[in-house]
């Protein structure tokens, strides 16, 4: 049977003894190498020719996001998983790892964890991202999407099979289109900035984006975003107006959904349980899109481990939404937009890059009255 090889790269002995091993516990993982720095780690992936690396940010004499920028000159494609602190600090890193050819990344254990917890922490968080940037052919893998520290209320779904080919649905007749709501996860922040910079004018609706991130993060992201293309990007607020032009990215561990009490849309957060081990959820966001707006919805799922978006997929096509999702080829990881494909739910099957003109198209011809609940 093979393993999936592994190089642990960390200045910490602590964390790099931690990493290895949680690892080497798991019988689809070998750690091959471990590396104190970068420099070194760019020898030993010669030497090594690993399957994918685990990557601290901050290190001596060449940092992570060197390192990372360093290999992808050099042409290596394996996955590269960053290690990054819950801070602002981390989050800027992380974000910028992740722009210079990062994969994913998971945070550390706090400094108040003890050693068991910071080893469950280690093996909840970094394992399913391993199994799934590195599939293996004799393996059936259940991979639940980016988890929280709250209690999950759904159990974990397994991803699409490889090889399962998408369902295409008709694109339905034109229809009116008060939203569009977004899904992402792994490899979600490269993909969200491909699809805002290749639009032409700021979106005539405004757009919600679930994106699992922690807090900090998701603020990060929202002002980087805000930079790359003719729309307005926020991490969303609690009870603001949604308005045409705007996107709101949902601030991490808190569902976004949309309320229409006062006879206008507006932006809801809430701190329930999450859904699909997600908090935020697509699923929750793509419900109250459709409670909020019927039919009138276009809904996006990009790439990203696990199913979250599925069942809200459900609710938009039967509401008469329309639903675009990202290939199998342009993602990081076929899972979130994969389960929608292979359930039948997606009206087009697109490479990330022609994702934005879709957008356009379906919005281009369109009709909605301004902005508001639906009557």
């Amino acid at each position: 049977m093979s393993r999936i090889r592994v190089l642990v790269v960390d200045d910490s002995v602590v964390v790099r003894r931690i990493v290895s091993d949680v690892l080497g516990q798991d019988r689809r993982i070998e750690v091959v190498g471990i590396a104190a720095n970068g420099r070194l780690a760019l020898a030993k992936v010669e030497q090594l020719q690993p399957d994918l690396v685990t990557m601290d940010v901050e290190m001596p004499e060449m940092d992570g996001i060197e390192t990372v920028a360093a290999l992808r000159a050099q042409g290596y494609r394996m996955p590269i998983i960053m290690f990054s602190t819950l801070t602002e600090r981390g989050a800027t890193a992380t974000l910028d790892a992740l722009a210079a050819g990062a994969t994913d990344y998971v945070t550390k254990p706090t400094g108040t964890a003890s050693v068991h917890e910071a080893l469950a922490r280690v093996a909840h968080d970094l394992i399913p991202r391993i199994v799934a940037l590195v599939p293996r052919t004799e393996d059936v893998v259940e991979v639940p999407a980016r988890q929280v520290h709250a209690a999950p209320v759904a159990e974990p779904v397994a991803p699409p099979a490889p090889g399962a080919a998408p369902v295409t649905r008709p694109m339905p007749l034109t229809h009116p289109v008060q939203l569009v709501v977004v899904a992402a996860s792994t490899g979600g922040p490269d993909a969200l900035t491909r699809v805002l910079r290749g639009l032409t004018v700021p979106p005539p609706v405004p757009v919600l984006v679930v994106q699992h991130m922690p807090p900090v993060f998701t603020r990060q992201l929202a002002a980087r975003l805000d930079r790359v293309g003719p729309a307005t990007v926020v991490e969303a607020g609690d009870d603001e107006p949604l308005e045409a032009g705007h996107v709101y990215i949902a601030p991490g561990d808190r569902h976004l959904g949309v309320d229409t009490r006062t006879g206008m849309l507006r932006t809801a957060l809430d701190d329930s349980p999450p859904i699909n081990f997600c908090r935020p959820a697509a699923d929750v966001l793509f419900r109250s899109a459709v409670r909020a707006v019927r039919g009138e919805l276009l809904g996006v799922v990009l790439t990203g481990m696990g199913v979250d978006g599925r069942q809200g997929c459900v609710d938009v096509v039967g509401a008469g939404g329309t639903v675009l999702v990202q290939d199998q080829p342009s993602s990081v990881v076929w899972g979130m937009p994969g389960a929608v494909a292979t359930a039948g739910l997606a009206h087009r099957v697109l490479p990330v890059d022609q994702i934005p003109a879709a957008v356009e198209d379906v919005l281009s011809h369109a009709t909605a009255e301004p902005t508001g609940a639906h009557r």
